[in-house]
C-alpha cells in the first residue's frame, strides 16, 4: 500500500504549523502522532486490511506473517497488538503496547521488522549505556525512576523469560503509583526487536511535541525545540523513503536466485602449429 499525496499531505498540513516543542524523558512524552508508526510500515510495503471507515487499523506485511492492530477503542488497555505467526523454522509471538507508548519508540520497534539492525549480544545494553539503573533481579529503571524493565523468569507457564516495560507515577513507600503506560513482548519475540523498542525508549534526545500535544505526565520537560516545523516535516519523509528503499532492498535479496559458478568443461589441448 504505497503512501498517497493526500496522506503525506495530511501529515505535513498538522505538523508544519505546530511550534515544536522538545520533550522529555522519552517515556513521559506522550503518545504522538501513530503515523510514525503506521506511515513506515506502509512505505515499507504493508497492507491496510482493515475498514478504512472504522476508528480501528489493521496492516497486514508483503508475507502475511506480520499482523498490526491499532485499537483506540479496545476494552483492554493495549491499543496496539502486533502478532507474528510461526513458520516453518521460526515460533510466532506477540506483543503489545498501551495509549500513551510514544509512536517513536514503538516505530523503533516496528522499525527493526524491516531493518534488523545489528545483532546486540545484549538487550540491556542500550538501557545501561544511557544511564539506566541495572538491578540485580532482572530488572532496570529510568534516572527518575517512573519506568521499569523487568525480564521476568521462566515460569511453569513459559519455558522462556519475557519483557514487561511500564511508566507508573511516582509510589509512596511500598505502593505502586497509577499506571500511565505499559508494553508486552512475550517470551518468543526476537531479542533484536525487543532490543531495539529498548534502544529508541532509553535515547537521551528528546521528541517533538505540538504546543497543546498531549504528554505522558505533568513532569515531563517541554522545551522550544531548535527545529522548525518544516523540519520536522522532511525527517518524516526521509524516514519514510530510508525505510521503502531499504525494504525494497531486502525483497529483492530474497528473491535473488542463488548463483553457481559456471560449470568448466574439460580442458582441451592447445591445436599443434
Amino acid at each position: 500500500m504505497p503512501l498517497s499525496e493526500r496522506q503525506l499531505a495530511a501529515f505535513a498540513d498538522k505538523h508544519a504549523w505546530q511550534i515544536p516543542f522538545d520533550t522529555s524523558s522519552r517515556h513521559l512524552a506522550g503518545p504522538g502522532d501513530a503515523r510514525h508508526v503506521t506511515h513506515g510500515l506502509a512505505a515499507a510495503g504493508w497492507s491496510a486490511v482493515s475498514d478504512p471507515l472504522s476508528a480501528e487499523i489493521v496492516l497486514r506485511s508483503p508475507g502475511l506473517r506480520h499482523r498490526l492492530q491499532f485499537d483506540p477503542q479496545s476494552a483492554t488497555s493495549a491499543w496496539w497488538r502486533l502478532r507474528a505467526e510461526p513458520t516453518d523454522t521460526e515460533a510466532g509471538w506477540y506483543a503489545e503496547f498501551s495509549e500513551l507508548v510514544p509512536a517513536e519508540v514503538l516505530a523503533g520497534f516496528t522499525d527493526a521488522l524491516i531493518v534488523p539492525p545489528p545483532q546486540q549480544p545484549d538487550s540491556w545494553q542500550p538501557v545501561t549505556s544511557a544511564g539506566w539503573h541495572r538491578d540485580s533481579d532482572g530488572t532496570a529503571r529510568s534516572p527518575d525512576s517512573m519506568c521499569h524493565i523487568e525480564l521476568r523468569p521462566l515460569s511453569e507457564f513459559r519455558d522462556r523469560p519475557s519483557w514487561h516495560v511500564e511508566t507508573r507515577e511516582t509510589g509512596h513507600g511500598e505502593f505502586s503509583g497509577t499506571r500511565i503506560w505499559h508494553a508486552y513482548f512475550d517470551e518468543r519475540t526476537p531479542a533484536h526487536l525487543v532490543g531495539s523498542f529498548l534502544t529508541a525508549l532509553a535515547d537521551r534526545s528528546p521528541l517533538q511535541r505540538g504546543m497543546y500535544d498531549r504528554t505522558g505526565h505533568y513532569s515531563a520537560v517541554q522545551e522550544p525545540s531548535p527545529l522548525r516545523p518544516q523540519q520536522v516535516v522532511e525527517a518524516h519523509a526521509m524516514r519514510l523513503k530510508s525505510l521503502r528503499a531499504q525494504a525494497r532492498f531486502a525483497r529483492r535479496q530474497q528473491t535473488k536466485p542463488a548463483t553457481t559458478p559456471a560449470s568448466v568443461g574439460p580442458a582441451h589441448p592447445a591445436a599443434r602449429r
